[in-house]
């Protein structure tokens, strides 16, 4: 019989990509996700019955155990971008992320993989950071020969970064970022994928790896090759951190006012983050330890982001037409 990987937040951005790497390698896939309904998406990765959404909480110990039955690998990509509520960093990227290791030390997996982010740090001024490391902490106390994956700004078709400032692009001349000298090393969400599905097949020695793509850059230079990429010219404003931090308080505020339905398009805990390089330190284990050439920016960004063109899908016909000579 073929063996089961159970990934947790099987349908999301990151997860999505292992799914399907795991289906082609020829291993039954169990999604765990809040609303399978929602994630019928990934069941074409593979063969009729090969790929299975199934419900899970992360937030439950029954119901991460219940998906975990009979699963030789398993890879947590649940993470949040909400500070309060049920689904905060806490209880999901800490006490969620060492339930599932707890778990699987008891079930008897044999494989755990696990996707953090850079930054993790527990003496970081940023509850996301200090969460990230809770989760690791915690994974590494009950399952020590686990895969911890820690990417930079992923990148891809879905992400919500590229695809989030180009659609800014089409309301005014501006375009307004924090931290605009804070460097990061954007990685391609595939080859997260790929190490991720090494660290299932047991091909990865266990330990921590930081993920970056081939090139360093300033969050302005990432946009000034973006502009490039959607053909459009617009006005990059750097937004000092302390007028930020002040938005994003108005922001939350807003939103707590709300009850929630106005959500913040920035918060003060991420504008802490953009304060702090992303980029991978030198002495960490990483692609070159997985034997994994990750994929440049450049050849990427023009396959998804060419729907935020003036012309969309036509604006390679007409700047080819532009060279035409009139008879």
């Amino acid at each position: 019989m073929s063996k089961l990987v159970t990934i947790y937040g099987g349908s999301g951005f990151v997860g999505r990509y292992i799914a399907r790497r795991m289906a082609q390698a020829g291993w039954r896939v169990r999604v765990a996700v809040r609303r399978p309904n929602e994630a019928i998406h990934v069941k074409p990765y593979g063969v009729v019955g090969q790929v299975e959404p199934v419900f899970c909480n992360i937030r439950d110990d029954a119901s991460v155990r219940a998906v975990m039955q009979g699963a030789d690998a398993v890879v947590n990509c649940v993470g949040t971008f909400d500070r309060k509520g049920k689904n905060s960093f806490d209880a999901i990227q800490a006490e969620g992320a060492t339930r599932v290791a707890r778990m699987a030390a008891e079930v008897g997996v044999a494989h755990l993989v696990h996707i953090s982010a850079i930054g993790a740090d527990a003496e970081s001024d940023g509850a996301y950071a200090r969460s990230k490391a809770a989760g690791e902490a915690g994974i590494l106390k009950h399952f020590p020969g686990a895969v911890i994956l820690r990417p930079s700004v992923i990148f891809g078709p879905e992400d919500q970064f590229f695809n989030r400032f180009a659609a800014m692009t089409r309301f005014g001349p501006v375009l307004p970022v924090v931290g605009a000298e804070t460097r990061f090393q954007p990685v391609y969400v595939d080859d997260v994928a790929q190490a991720a599905v090494m660290g299932a097949m047991g091909q990865a020695a266990p330990g921590i790896y930081e993920l970056g793509g081939p090139e360093v850059a300033s969050f302005r230079t990432l946009m000034q090759q973006m502009l490039g990429v959607i053909r459009r010219s617009r006005l990059i404003v750097n937004i000092p951190f302390g007028v930020a931090a002040i938005l994003a308080g108005a922001m939350e505020l807003v939103q707590t006012v709300t009850l929630g339905l106005i959500p913040p398009q920035i918060t003060r805990d991420q504008v802490r983050s953009l304060r702090v390089d992303n980029v991978v330190s030198e002495q960490a284990k990483g692609f070159d330890s997985l034997g994994i050439s990750p994929m440049a920016l450049g050849a990427v960004l023009p396959d998804y982001l060419w729907r935020f063109r003036p012309a969309g899908q036509y604006s390679a016909i007409k700047e080819s037409a532009k060279n035409l000579r009139a008879r």
